[in-house]
């Protein structure tokens, strides 16, 4: 059932907008005692699902018993975090999701269906997890909140996988990811249909139908001055309030260019992006519009580490971004990686598969550091002068002796694909 629903290409929702939709939802939703929310961590800062979070807990105040941020593998949200993202929460309501301890298997969906999804690429069986917060919690209403947008696991990001995958465990966490790893990441990216999407469906269908679950969907874009504006609010308990945001967020989120880009140079604000397992959304969301023998430069003030996750960033930095056939050759060489399929789907996810150069430019990680995981390496400040983010616009710019980039100062916002590219 949809509670609410406002937007298009052209919406803009403001502040008091948000508040109506969302105060109009919960009247309609009735009184309640006990109420989780469950909205993304600080690199989903821009989705706006803080600001809805701080709404709910106006709304609810103490019937708001629990907030947990669906961190899925990500370490957990500072103090600072916290206090930007939820402007004037409570901290005493905040809970850490932590995927390897936290969890509980509520159904397994069985091997036939996957193989079915996957047209045979993959035949085990799926472990659909939740924090036992979510699963075991007793409370009257699940307000999970976040943003639908492109996204390179699930095609679109959000709905039940803010859930299974933001507050699930290792094994289902691994799994799935390798599930949209294999199957292929250009066959999935932007589409709301796929055998990931499919396989979280199944699970809500037969798992999870007794929780009182609603989604609360943003859709963000940007306007024609190039500022992040709410294009669309989407309330509701059921797929098809996925299908709408879903269906906005392609003419909002997705480029398509008549040719492939040559140069394309990303920033990653160090507020958000400290990890190339986050990070590498610079690769993801342009790998489809990168020409072949292009060069993609990635400015990363805030880059300390591979993975946030301590055994995820010794994995990144043993075996590296190498491809899909070297990957899998260490995955069927090494038990380790068998037992992380996760790491094992990032970093087929964030190799060129030789089409195009990777260049790195960090603000705390060396060359060696760099170049061993089988990227290049550039020095940060000298590629802030030539490419300064301040200036740059959104798209195409021209250098001052003549060089074409194509500028993107957020990854996480969209999906960037070449006619020809798409088509293949």
């Amino acid at each position: 059932m949809i509670y609410y629903k406002s937007g298009s290409e052209n919406t803009v929702l403001g502040p008091n907008d948000l508040e109506f939709g969302l105060y109009s939802a919960l009247v309609k939703l009735g009184p309640r005692k006990k109420v989780l929310v469950v909205p993304p961590d600080f690199s989903r800062f821009h989705s706006r699902a803080g600001d809805l979070t701080t709404l709910a807990y106006n709304y609810y105040k103490e019937s708001i018993k629990d907030i947990l941020p669906a961190l899925g593998t990500h370490a957990p949200m500072s103090d600072h975090e916290l206090d930007e993202m939820f402007k004037g929460v409570p901290k005493y309501l905040f809970r850490i999701h932590n995927w390897r301890k936290d969890v509980v298997t509520v159904g397994t969906v069985p091997g036939e269906f996957v193989s079915k999804i996957t047209d045979g690429a993959i035949d085990y069986s799926w472990p659909a997890q939740l924090n036992r917060l979510v699963f075991n919690g007793g409370h009257d209403l699940i307000l999970s909140v976040g943003q639908v947008v492109p996204h390179e696991v699930i095609g679109m990001a959000n709905y039940n996988k803010n859930l299974f995958v933001g507050t699930g465990g290792q094994e289902g966490i691994n799994k799935s990811h390798f599930i949209g790893a294999v199957y292929g990441m250009e066959r999935i990216m932007g589409k709301a249909s796929n055998p990931v999407r499919s396989l979280l469906n199944y699970a809500s269908a037969n798992f999870t139908t007794h929780l009182p679950i609603v989604y609360v969907h943003t859709v963000i874009g940007r306007d024609d001055a190039g500022k992040l504006v709410i294009r669309g609010l989407f309330i509701g308990d059921d797929e098809e309030v996925f299908r709408l945001a879903a269906e906005l967020s392609i003419k909002v989120n997705f480029t398509m260019l008549d040719k492939p880009l040559k140069k394309v140079v990303v920033y990653l604000d160090p507020s958000e992006y400290k990890s190339t397992w986050l990070g590498n959304k610079s690769i993801y969301r342009t790998r489809m519009a990168m020409a072949d023998n292009g060069e993609l430069i990635v400015l990363a003030p805030g880059l300390k580490e591979f993975g946030e996750d301590k055994e995820i960033d010794r994995l990144i930095r043993k075996y590296g971004y190498r491809g899909t056939p070297a990957t899998l050759k260490s995955l069927s060489d090494n038990e380790e990686l068998r037992n992380n399929l996760s790491a094992a789907a990032h970093l087929i996810h964030g190799s060129s598969e030789g089409r195009f150069s990777i260049t790195y430019c960090p603000g705390q990680l060396t060359r060696e550091e760099i170049e061993s995981v089988n990227f290049k390496f550039h020095d940060l400040t000298d590629m802030m002068k030539r490419y300064n983010p301040g200036k740059l616009k959104e798209g195409f710019n021209k250098m001052a002796d003549g060089e074409e980039i194509f500028y993107i100062s957020n990854p996480a916002l969209g999906l960037w694909t070449s006619k020809e590219r798409l088509t293949k």
